[in-house]
């Protein structure tokens, strides 16, 4: 279904994003309170994130059983934060305009991208709910107790149970590689969009792919359909799961804690600008979420999108009872950053980022490209091009007279020498040599 179409006399972003130019935008209904938040008819605040970091900590002894990669780290899923000062010119960042690090979900076990924190949350709630519903845990078993979840008691109960999703790749690998360990049989519906080698890491793990010749969104569709037709069949639905934005959300008391350990302050003089990838908007929405609920006001997050598939900051600039899709403006949601290929934004992402988003903008995939070499140069780690979106939002808020202009209108220019730009870099963990080699070629070719 189209929407109605962008309205004729636009503002100087809204023709460049027509355009398919490089573009930045701020949010002007953003506010420094963020307690409890209206989404998808509910609401939620720092105990329903504190509940998924719970889910998190008492699933540990069962995953560091489940995934022998974990088991170093007692089962904790996360990655580490890297202070990047080689990627200060890379970044646009001047002298005296703050300090560069790098959240490296690029790194993270087990799915190998920011997915396996949502991913993940939603499979363990299910595996939870259902261990309580056949008496293999009680409301008061302890973390010990969940290592009878890799069990064969438990194994016989999920087998019976589907775990569905559709994805153009990360989110795939995430859930399917953790349903299946668990012993559920797991199905992901790819898009068109998706990397050949996703799709032959999850066959190989036991994981049912099939194939959609459409977008993202037709292959969300066809899977929700299809799941819906099986009373056994769970379908993890980017689109409008809360369980999955509450998943990200849990990274924030981590990234807190290392913070503090880095010796990074986040308050009125020493503001944190937080660069994401967005692809529908559910990942960097409930990082958001998280991280506002945890340091308040002085952290202002940005997304980061294609030309082409900039369905995030279409849908923020309509406001709410609108739904456009990046085809309305004339743009065709063609990436090569195929986990950012997304045509239409989640609805309940958009409303929570209502409140909470600083802004948006969008990056061009030779761009990408460049940035990932970028990144190898100066750090040695190697990130797929999606992963390198959120790079480029440094150089804007910093060195352009828009982002200056923001920055002085919310007194924040007094304060960037101080500041922190962290960037979130979100897969690359498995992809495979040749692809990489691939992509390295591309950036280098870009200059």
């Amino acid at each position: 279904m189209r929407s109605s179409p962008p309205p004729s006399h636009e503002d100087p972003v809204a023709a460049r994003l027509r355009r398919a130019e490089p573009c930045l935008w701020f949010n002007p209904r953003r506010r420094d309170t963020a307690a409890r938040l209206p989404v998808a008819g509910t609401q939620i605040g720092l105990d329903e994130m504190e509940a998924a970091a719970a889910r998190f900590a008492r699933c540990a002894p069962l995953l560091a059983q489940v995934f022998p990669e974990l088991r170093a780290a007692g089962g904790v899923i996360e990655s580490p934060l890297l202070r990047a000062p080689g990627l200060h010119p890379a970044a646009g960042l001047a002298p005296g305009q703050g300090a560069l690090w790098i959240k490296a979900d690029h790194g993270l076990p087990v799915a190998g991208s920011v997915k396996a924190r949502g991913g993940i949350h939603e499979v363990l709630e299910l595996a939870e709910r259902l261990a309580l519903q056949h008496g293999l845990l009680t409301p008061q078993s302890g973390p010990g107790d969940y290592r009878a979840l890799a069990g064969p008691a438990a194994r016989a109960v999920f087998a019976r149970h589907t775990v569905a999703v559709g994805s153009t790749g990360n989110l795939g690998l995430g859930i399917g590689v953790a349903a299946s360990a668990l012993g559920f049989r797991a199905v992901v519906h790819m898009s068109a969009d998706a990397k050949e080698w996703k799709k032959e890491r999850l066959r190989l793990r036991g994981v049912q792919v099939v194939e959609h010749a459409g977008d993202y969104e037709g292959a969300v569709a066809a899977g929700r359909a299809q799941a819906a037709q099986d009373p056994f069949s769970h379908f993890v639905d980017d689109e409008r799961s809360l369980s999955l934005l509450l998943g990200y959300s849990a990274a924030a008391p981590y990234l807190r804690r290392q913070l503090r350990d880095a010796g990074i302050a986040v308050d009125a003089r020493h503001p944190l600008f937080v660069y994401l990838p967005c692809g529908v908007g559910g990942a960097p929405a409930g990082i958001t979420f998280g991280l506002r609920q945890v340091l308040g006001p002085h952290v202002h997050c940005f997304f980061a999108e294609p030309v082409q598939s900039p369905c995030f900051m279409v849908q923020m600039m309509a406001g709410q009872g609108a739904h456009p899709s990046v085809y309305d403006w004339c743009l065709t949601n063609k990436t090569e950053a195929d986990g950012l290929a997304v045509p239409r934004a989640s609805l309940p992402a958009a409303e929570l980022m209502a409140p909470l988003l600083s802004g948006c903008f969008t990056v061009r995939d030779e761009t990408l490209f460049r940035q990932l070499v970028q990144v190898l140069d100066a750090t040695g780690e190697r990130i797929e091009p999606s992963a390198a979106a959120g790079l480029g939002g440094p150089g804007l808020l910093a060195g352009t007279d828009g982002g200056r202009a923001w920055l002085a209108a919310q007194g924040l220019l007094p304060h960037l020498p101080r500041a922190t730009h962290l960037v979130w870099t979100t897969g690359g963990l498995f992809v495979p040599p040749e692809a990489y080699a691939r992509f390295v070629e591309r950036g280098r070719a870009a200059g």
